[in-house]
């Protein structure tokens, strides 16, 4: 099956540099898609945006090159409740990949065991309205509550506007609930403003509660970007991660978002990302906490008895 990319459509950048930091052994990007391709995996018919391929292949020898020991693939929009290009990723990782699935009220006990010995951890709900459509909170309280029982997680995408609106449900989950990208705060507000407050209330209250600190390309209003050797990156953005790596060191995860889908304004030098963390991340034991053993403790529990 043949698709055309959305117009304007930028694909990931390639020949990434080496990162000039070097990521402690055992770290994980805990945060990447696959993107079918699509001859093999087709695009959702309701998907919102047709994106370029993007491989497993791709995505490993990305993993490699920037020194990185594993990876959390976590299920892309454009590909639905179809979860079958990410659970492949997984079953040819050598056990390198773990997975977070999209499902719906429909999916069955068997299904959901068969993603789990395959290597899904958990289940993604999607609140950002440009990208999905609604789905009512009853039924994910449902699935949020099936999954449960394999030990699995939800991860929360959400906008920071959101969140008042959102507050009573995300805090009823029954699970570890991980929130993408920090809830996408505004950064052009000061870190120390009542948006941002709210989050870390957010967190500081419900100790289920992690946070992803990715994304400092989608977050960024004034960069610079992660481009042309640059070492110090999305400087508005440190500030924010920053916080949440050192308030809550043990609940924080980072992930590359390899290959950044619905990126509109450039597309990061992935090298260059990496080069990112040690400025969120400032000491060795900070760093391991984030790329190892916080994920390591989520994802490979069975590795950390």
């Amino acid at each position: 099956m043949q698709f055309e990319k959305t117009p304007g459509w930028l694909d990931w950048y390639t020949g990434p540099s080496k990162p000039k930091f070097q990521v402690p052994a055992g770290a994980v990007d805990a945060h990447c898609h696959v993107f079918g391709p699509g001859a093999e995996f087709p695009y959702a018919t309701e998907r919102k945006y047709t994106p370029c391929d993007a491989s497993k292949h791709q995505l490993y020898a990305l993993r490699d090159h920037l020194g990185f020991a594993r990876n959390v693939v976590v299920q892309a929009t454009c590909h639905g409740a179809d979860n079958r290009a990410m659970v492949d990723a997984l079953v040819n990782s050598g056990g390198k990949a773990r997975g977070v699935a999209t499902v719906k009220r429909s999916v069955t006990d068997e299904e959901i065991q068969a993603m789990h010995d395959a290597g899904v951890r958990g289940v993604r709900f999607n609140f950002v309205k440009r990208l999905v459509d609604f789905t009512p909170k009853d039924e994910l309280m449902e699935i949020a509550s099936r999954i449960a029982k394999w030990g699995w997680h939800v991860v929360i995408y959400f906008e920071a506007v959101d969140l008042p609106e959102l507050w009573d449900f995300f805090t009823a989950l029954p699970t570890t609930v991980v929130v993408d990208h920090m809830g996408r705060p505004d950064v052009s507000l000061p870190v120390d403003g009542p948006q941002f407050a709210l989050f870390q209330k957010f967190m500081r209250e419900h100790h289920n509660v992690w946070s992803k600190v990715s994304c400092p390309e989608r977050l960024s209003v004034t960069g610079p970007k992660a481009l042309n050797s640059e070492q110090n990156a999305y400087q508005d953005v440190i500030p924010f991660a920053k916080r949440i790596v050192e308030e809550f060191p043990d609940r924080v995860l980072w992930g590359t978002d390899w290959p950044h889908p619905n990126l509109k304004d450039h597309m990061p030098d992935d090298g260059l990302l990496v080069d990112f963390i040690p400025h969120i991340a400032t000491t060795p034991e900070l760093q391991r906490k984030l790329l190892v053993d916080n994920p390591m403790r989520l994802y490979w529990p069975e590795e950390n008895n």
